[in-house]
């Protein structure tokens, strides 16, 4: 099993910035792809940011430009640089890892989530 901790919410001024920090840990052989999602109360759950073991990133649209994933595959953590923070921006933020815990055993795991409260 492996599991993921989340760090770095919290509440911010609009044009504010804050970074979110995910690691994963336990049995891991390898990870593919980690990323961020969010969710507010009464919306399903969306695609904010995702990385793959080689680098390639993709973001949604209204976050381009003002957020960075980044990740660390030695320390198997991912990271969210989310600077021109906008009201809009808060949410639930989920961190996310595709992970295999052996060669041939690969599931998908979900971080608990971290509050991210943009208000003046």
């Amino acid at each position: 099993q492996a599991q993921l901790v989340e760090s770095g919410g919290g509440l911010v001024q609009p044009g504010g910035s804050l970074r979110l920090s995910c690691a994963a840990s336990g049995s891991i052989h390898s990870i593919d792809v980690m990323g961020w999602y969010r969710q507010t109360p009464g919306k399903q759950r969306e695609l904010v940011a995702v990385i793959t073991s080689g680098g390639d990133t993709n973001y949604v649209e209204s976050v381009k430009g003002r957020f960075t994933i980044s990740r660390d595959n030695a320390k198997n953590t991912v990271y969210l640089q989310m600077n021109s923070l906008k009201p809009e921006d808060t949410a639930v933020y989920y961190c996310y890892a595709d992970i295999r815990t052996t060669p041939w055993r690969r599931n998908d795991y979900w971080g608990k989530g971290t509050l991210v409260t943009v208000s003046s």
